[in-house]
């Protein structure tokens, strides 16, 4: 089992972004002292739900500033960025971080940061597989041209090409985010493994692992790559001497933040949204993830692993909203949990 943090660079109400960043950053740093595996990085536009606009420049610091531990894109938001210029940093970031590096993509919401990056609606509604596919293609061959409906350019070269890294994979790892059975088959059409969101349990979850593999082997994958496929499961984690602590830590800061910053996001078409209701959503969160003791943290992961066939996992560690929090959270997580993992 491989247990990671998941980073959102959150701004808790009184905060300053400044101060949101520097705990995302020492948050990562804490993470490789504790004995993670993986740091999962959010990216989001003009909110104060994640204060980190661009997940791989956060990545990029991080892999300078680690020496062992992975740090991946949860995720980079693709309808807003140009698929070649995204493969291009990725390539980068896997050839001098040896291998280190996995990139998470997703297709984020129909906000406004499709007007402001001049992408438009039609990127986030229909364009997702032309770009993902572009993505790959760039990753993964020695040159790359396109005639799509979005992207058309005369073949280039791919300078870095990720297969010349001195690391033993081809290149970096590529994840979607996967919310709906559309995108899952999307992802096993490719054979590519999912991020599947914290909002959903261990039933939805084992569902879209099924569907994934049902729709993987129609693809032609190999059997060994579809029941091997590393998807990654993203969660909360508060650990505590009491699970009422736990729950309590997060009760008493989660809703604000999540009022706050759901609340900023703004569509581009001015289309109506619901928002949950952030007291019940926390609560939630709290029954479906590893929150309580450090036994009790274990035992929930390993039961969603049985349950779901996932071995990943991308832990929220910043619920509590406080640095020192955080800090010891982490640090629990690593000398406390992860000893009963295997």
């Amino acid at each position: 089992m491989h247990v990671g943090s998941f980073v959102l660079a959150a701004q808790f109400p009184g905060q300053g972004q400044g101060e949101a960043l520097h705990r995302a950053v020492r948050s990562a740093e804490v993470a490789e002292e504790a004995g993670l595996d993986a740091v999962w990085l959010a990216e989001h536009h003009f909110v104060p739900y994640g204060t980190c606009p661009s997940a791989i420049t956060l990545a990029a610091l991080l892999l300078g500033r680690t020496r062992r531990i992975r740090v991946g894109t949860a995720v980079s938001v693709l309808p807003t960025v140009h698929p070649v210029a995204l493969g291009e940093q990725a390539a980068l970031l896997h050839m001098t971080s040896g291998g280190r590096f996995s990139l998470g993509v997703g297709r984020g919401g129909p906000w406004v940061d499709l007007e402001v990056f001049g992408s438009g609606l039609q990127a986030y509604e229909k364009g997702f597989p032309e770009s993902l596919d572009l993505l790959v293609r760039w990753l993964r061959e020695p040159s790359v041209g396109a005639d799509g409906e979005r992207f058309r350019f005369r073949e280039v070269p791919v300078v870095p090409r990720p297969s010349e890294s001195l690391t033993e994979a081809d290149g970096p790892e590529v994840i979607v985010a996967c919310t709906s059975p559309a995108s899952v088959r999307l992802a096993a059409e490719r054979g590519l493994p999912m991020l599947l969101g914290m909002h959903v349990g261990d039933e939805e979850k084992a569902e879209m692992v099924a569907l994934w593999r049902r729709q993987a082997r129609a693809a032609g994958h190999a059997p060994e790559k579809v029941l091997g496929a590393p998807h990654v499961s993203a969660g909360v984690c508060q650990i505590a001497d009491r699970r009422t602590d736990a729950v309590e830590a997060l009760v008493k800061a989660m809703p604000g933040w999540l009022r706050q910053g759901l609340g900023a996001h703004v569509t581009v078409d001015g289309r109506a949204r619901q928002m949950r209701d952030p007291v019940a959503y926390t609560e939630l969160l709290c029954g479906l993830h590893p929150v309580g003791t450090p036994r009790l943290c274990a035992d929930r992961l390993a039961a969603t692993s049985e349950r779901t066939g996932v071995s990943r996992f991308a832990l929220l560690v910043e619920g509590s909203g406080d640095l020192a929090a955080t800090e010891e959270n982490v640090r629990r997580l690593g000398a406390e949990v992860l000893p009963h993992l295997t």
